[in-house]
């Protein structure tokens, strides 16, 4: 039931009546202010996420010129000082080679996101666009694969048995048995990073019978890094064309499982572990612009991307790079 309530003049300390209209335009400035100087951070904070990718970029390909580098959302930083208007950032388009987006079309049900798409597709026909929707319904598939198709995106749907993205789909869009050498060779992805595997024997034996193009795992399994030798038996398709091997890293929150984790830390200390990741009890979002979080992902040979070079991954699944806004929202 929905109550009416009654308004009263609000009387401060020092005796001036403030009426109901006078609150409610005190109040909407308030909170234009505490909003204008939200996107104020956010904005500043994504121009240094985009020199950090950047950063990450360089270092990655002063050993591997080749390897690639894929954002996972926050596709505003494709553009200057973020915003569409001002068209694309080339600095940041020429450290990457394609962009990933959870949920653009579906997110549960059809529910496409507009404004991304908008951003997306301007850049559609330079950068591939790895688009991992998650359906409540396997009936949305075949309509969740076309969508992808008709914007020149690769798809990876997940399905209700899929959501944690810890299962290989035996459907494979534009199955093909050739070389892919680089990123935009793919015709089809395999996002696996849930696997649900404790030595790495047993994912190396489960993609070993998998034709994917491109595949999305994690530099560990059970604890246990993978390492060249590993990798060597995953970089062919069971059909024998060649394929690319993307690790996932997250830049922009720590996990608390990772080896670099310190058993006193908690958010707030270090000082840069900044805030909870709501849904994600294990991860705290980072201030990513501090130095001591940016030499735990790059920059030297103890670094998560030293280790997965490595090990001799094709290249970097950079997630969470839309701390720049969480931060502050």
């Amino acid at each position: 039931m929905r109550h009416t309530k009654k308004y009263m003049p609000f009387r401060p300390a020092f005796g001036r009546i403030y009426y109901p209209g006078f609150l409610l335009i005190l109040a909407l400035a308030v909170l234009t202010l505490s909003s204008c100087t939200k996107e104020r951070k956010s904005a500043k904070a994504g121009r240094a996420m985009q020199a950090f990718v950047e950063s990450i970029s360089d270092y990655a390909r002063s050993f591997d010129p080749a390897f690639i580098i894929i954002p996972q959302n926050g596709a505003e930083l494709l553009y200057r000082n973020l915003a569409y208007e001002e068209g694309t950032d080339p600095l940041f388009l020429s450290a990457i080679d394609g962009m990933g987006a959870e949920e653009l079309f579906y997110n549960g049900t059809y529910s496409p996101d507009a404004y991304r798409l908008k951003l997306l597709a301007g850049v559609a026909g330079e950068k591939t666009v790895l688009v991992s929707d998650y359906l409540n319904d396997s009936s949305y598939l075949t309509h969740a694969l076309a969508l992808c198709r008709d914007s020149s995106f690769l798809a990876f749907p997940r399905t209700p048995d899929n959501y944690y993205y810890n299962h290989i789909p035996t459907f494979i869009e534009n199955e093909n048995s050739r070389n892919i050498e680089k990123l935009s060779d793919a015709e089809n992805y395999l996002y696996f990073i849930g696997a649900p595997y404790e030595k790495k024997e047993e994912l190396i034996a489960a993609l070993k019978g998998d034709n994917h193009d491109l595949v999305i795992i994690d530099l560990f399994v059970g604890g246990e890094a993978l390492a060249a030798a590993d990798l060597a038996q995953l970089k062919r398709k069971e059909n024998g064309g060649r394929r690319l091997l993307i690790a996932y890293v997250s830049i922009g929150s720590a996990e608390r499982y990772r080896y670099y984790w310190q058993a006193e830390w908690k958010r707030g200390h270090p000082a840069w572990l900044k805030k909870n990741y709501d849904g994600y009890p294990d991860e705290i979002w980072v201030d990513f612009e501090d130095p001591a979080w940016q030499s735990i992902v790059c920059g030297n040979d103890s670094s998560y991307l030293h280790r997965i070079l490595e090990a001799g991954f094709d290249g970097a699944y950079l997630d969470n790079v839309e701390a720049y806004y969480s931060l502050y929202h």
